[in-house]
């Protein structure tokens, strides 16, 4: 489904991605582990057309080459991000916030559907349909958020730090409700500092060091790998948890 290659991302003289390799494949959930300022978000954002990649990279989507495309033609061709920072339109109702996602051509068709399937996805909103979104818990805007990207009927779901500021138990929420999503045979490519969740949900991940890719695996087996225990699950003890 999704595949980079020679993936590259400037800052002006500042390399951010350097000769990424990725793939994403139907139905897939994959994580990208890494530090601050690893590169995970300029990937995603890269990935969705809002930060331009360097020429000699190659963006492969269903069989297309979208490098050089814009924000509104990828989200055509069925990838959907959801930023850090989550990206909603505050003064506005959730409805409204919702129905704004379905403005691709491609979401027109089937718009009500979708948005029963949002509503039975997060059921709060069912309930807030004409609450303002900024008067919403930071778990609820969240739900909003995810909920637009579907509203667009992509392919591919791009999370981008979902749990970010979120209590325990929003979290646990959101990532039984991701669950529920992949059952949809959606395919996500998640950026989360919860590694021991998202190793949980995802079918593989990749290791990001100084925007370059370090190491990759099936999600089982980084979870069990003693350095990626180190790095980002707090010792083998944390890895069981």
């Amino acid at each position: 489904m999704l595949e980079l290659s020679q993936w590259r991302v400037a800052y002006g003289q500042h390399l951010a991605l350097q000769g990424v390799e990725l793939s994403v494949g139907k139905g897939e959930v994959v994580v990208i582990l890494g530090t601050n300022g690893a590169g995970k978000s300029s990937l995603l954002k890269s990935i969705a057309g809002l930060v331009p990649a360097l020429p000699g990279s190659s963006l492969r989507f269903d069989g297309h080459e979208l490098l050089g495309k814009p924000a509104r033609e990828i989200v055509e061709a069925g990838i959907a991000l959801v930023p850090e920072g989550r990206g909603i339109f505050g003064e506005l109702t959730v409805r409204e916030n919702l129905l704004l996602g379905a403005y691709a051509r491609r979401a027109r068709q089937g718009e009500a559907g979708r948005l029963e399937s949002v509503v039975a996805l997060f059921p709060k909103l069912g309930q807030r349909m004409k609450q303002v979104v900024q008067t919403m818990s930071g778990g609820e805007q969240q739900m909003v958020a995810i909920g637009r990207a579907l509203m667009s009927n992509p392919s591919l779901l791009l999370l981008d730090e979902p749990s970010l500021g979120l209590s325990p138990i929003m979290t646990g929420e959101l990532f039984k409700a991701l669950a529920r999503v992949r059952q949809q045979d959606l395919a996500i490519l998640l950026v989360e500092q919860n590694a021991k969740r998202s190793l949980a949900l995802a079918d593989r991940g990749y290791l990001i060091e100084n925007g370059r890719i370090v190491g990759q695996g099936p999600a089982a087996q980084l979870r069990n790998d003693p350095a990626v225990q180190k790095a980002y699950l707090g010792g083998a003890a944390g890895a069981a948890a």
